[in-house]
């Protein structure tokens, strides 16, 4: 998974089809899809994943109204597609059921 590291990147990279992960390393539910991650992007391997350290992008955040981590927001031709999002824990099967229903 790449990390996003400036905002001229997440220009770039919402024009292509890209997952955003919106987390924090002091986020225990966000530390839980760590191991689970690399294996969800080799099903996915037509989506570019990017890590967003909430903490370093909090204006970002805010902009996409994301309250809650971890959440993942999908972009394709530099509109939002779909959103999973809130501070619940989420399993990797329900990742990859939202992943699935992006088409």
């Amino acid at each position: 998974m790449k990390q996003l590291s400036t905002m001229a990147e997440y220009t770039e990279a919402k024009e292509s089809k890209s997952i955003f992960m919106f987390s924090a390393t002091w986020c225990g539910d966000c530390r839980f899809l760590d191991p689970f991650m690399p294996e969800i992007e080799q099903k996915f391997e037509n989506w570019t994943f990017y890590y967003v350290d909430r903490d370093e992008f909090m204006q970002l955040a805010q902009e996409l109204d994301i309250f809650g981590i971890p959440s993942f927001v999908a972009f394709e031709n530099g509109k939002e597609i779909d959103r999973y999002v809130g501070r619940e824990r989420k399993t990797p099967e329900q990742v990859e059921a939202f992943l699935n229903g992006l088409g």
